[in-house]
């Protein structure tokens, strides 16, 4: 079996993610689970600048797109709901989705970057808190900038010890090196493969454990075969999850990582 847990639908900035892309790439690659967010609730563009009015999407309404998808697929599709902090307070609506859908909804989604604030501030501490209030886990985007840095997130887990962190990529754009030792201090994180090699997973394994790394993948960011290969043509750095990796740990290591641990920490 395989769950990812990092999968998105939505139509933004330079992306093109469909519905019908994530159910082709889960049945040709054999996905069992996905977590989908709908990535048109970033409300800032690549260089962290506020998107004019009209490209903004409420999380309510990106929220909505994703529950009617994960309907239609029981068992297969979950959601988190991608929020917007420094533009939208929790809303009543976005509350009242959550609390109705707690069988499909499994998490709230932060993208400091494209939300161009910081992790650990105010605004995002609001949306934490109803993650605690409805005991979601919060999946997180890292990088290599001060607003996303996996430093953030190890302070928000040390104020929050109630609530299960997800370091979504190790702090993509780094050699993950410091997302892996403060993993290590901290047992509320947990971190995803998402474009992190296989050594870097080996090294988390090696200093955290094998019970808090979730395989996840960004699919279909690359289109409908980002399992396959990525934007460039090249062999995915997944194909390589699936494959070699198998033989680098032991089965019942690689069963806990593909699917095991995000069956423990979403309930799924």
């Amino acid at each position: 079996m395989i769950i990812d847990t990092h999968v998105h639908i939505g139509t933004s900035l330079n992306f093109n993610m469909t519905e019908a892309d994530v159910l082709y790439s889960m049945k040709e690659y054999n996905i069992d689970k996905v977590i989908i967010s709908n990535s048109e609730a970033a409300s800032h563009d690549h260089d962290r600048a506020l998107l004019p009015e009209e490209y903004q999407v409420g999380a309510a309404e990106c929220l909505k797109r994703c529950i009617r998808f994960a309907r239609e697929n029981p068992e297969r599709i979950y959601v988190a709901a991608w929020v917007k902090p420094s533009v939208e307070k929790v809303s009543a609506e976005l509350e009242t989705l959550i609390a109705e859908n707690l069988d499909i909804v499994k998490a709230i989604k932060f993208h400091p970057y494209h939300s161009g604030i910081s992790f650990s501030s105010p605004e995002c501490q609001e949306y934490i808190r109803l993650a605690e209030k409805y005991s979601l886990v919060v999946l997180t985007h890292t990088g290599d900038c001060e607003d996303d840095s996996p430093r953030r997130v190890y302070e928000m887990a040390r104020e929050f010890p109630k609530v299960n962190f997800v370091m979504v990529h190790l702090g993509l754009g780094t050699d993950n090196k410091e997302a892996i030792e403060l993993c290590s201090k901290c047992k509320n994180i947990w971190g995803d493969t998402t474009w992190v090699s296989t050594a870097s997973a080996l090294e988390f394994i090696e200093k955290c454990g094998d019970d808090r790394l979730l395989f996840g993948s960004d699919n279909p960011i690359d289109g409908k075969d980002t399992y396959r290969e990525n934007g460039y043509g090249e062999r995915s750095l997944y194909q390589e999850y699936f494959g070699e990796f198998r033989n680098m740990v032991t089965e019942e290591t690689y069963e806990k990582i593909m699917h095991k641990n995000a069956e423990k920490l979403f309930g799924i």
